[in-house]
């Protein structure tokens, strides 16, 4: 992918092979799968039963291969084509609803669903009414993990200080108890650390570009956000680092 400074940052549509390609990079040079597959298996190792797995926004299916194979059945909801022909690949025993989480019917109580990086996408005062929604496909005694990047680190001050655009799922978590009583039991935060590491600028300046990509917030200058990873980013050896550490919100159904 050529990266031209004249050109606009954070374009990358959610619904193109070219997202899908930023996406790719930025977890190639990401230990965060390798983190939140270490988290999820110790949360599947507590769960009381494992029916079935529902994952919203699954992408690539890379985390639903991982946990696929300790659940019975597992159902996905991901709106995007590209994505859904590598979840296919990734994961051929899914059932996928290509519907967003607002419009998805899931046939499905879930002992554990993921939300994993997709409230990004949804309008702030819809957060609670898609967790209320989601929770509904959440067996008794389930658990719900949402997951967002913690707003304190370096990739979210990157994207507050091009987009403006603030995201925090601690925000969520005070709103839970205006649910509908029976959906909502314990609640626990955990943060889950996460690393970016650029092997060069250009690659770094697509996964800026990915992260950028947030919906209706304005599109900076490709020299902008280029000055911006060279003195935020810049290892001084030709690659570039970045903190993006995970804020995971857990919520449990409660049992009858």
């Amino acid at each position: 992918m050529e990266l031209r400074k004249t050109a606009r940052a954070g374009n990358a549509g959610t619904d193109g092979e070219a997202y899908r390609e930023a996406l790719d990079a930025f977890l190639s040079g990401s230990d965060e799968k390798a983190t939140t597959h270490a988290y999820l298996r110790r949360v599947v190792d507590r769960l009381p039963a494992r029916r079935t797995l529902l994952d919203i926004g699954a992408a690539q299916g890379t985390t639903t291969r991982y946990l696929a194979p300790y659940f019975e059945r597992v159902v996905c909801v991901e709106p995007s084509e590209p994505m859904r022909r590598a979840l296919a690949r990734a994961c051929p025993q899914a059932e996928v609803v290509a519907e967003p989480v607002g419009e998805a019917r899931v046939d499905a109580r879930a002992d554990l669903a993921l939300l994993s990086h997709v409230l990004y996408y949804i309008p702030r005062t819809q957060w609670a009414v898609t967790t209320a929604r989601v929770m509904e496909w959440v067996a008794p005694g389930g658990v719900l993990l949402v997951l967002l990047q913690n707003p304190d680190n370096a990739c979210m001050r990157m994207v507050r200080h091009f987009t403006g655009c603030h995201f925090d799922v601690r925000e969520l978590a005070g709103e839970l108890a205006a649910l509908p009583p029976g959906l909502v039991g314990r609640t626990e935060l955990d943060v889950v650390p996460a690393r970016y590491h650029g092997r060069s600028l250009e690659e770094t300046l697509m996964v800026a570009d990915f992260l950028l990509s947030v919906p209706d917030a304005p599109s900076p200058t490709r020299e902008a956000v280029e000055a911006y990873v060279r003195r935020h980013f810049d290892n001084e050896d030709g690659t570039y680092t970045f903190r993006h550490d995970q804020h995971v919100l857990s919520i449990e159904r409660p049992a009858p």
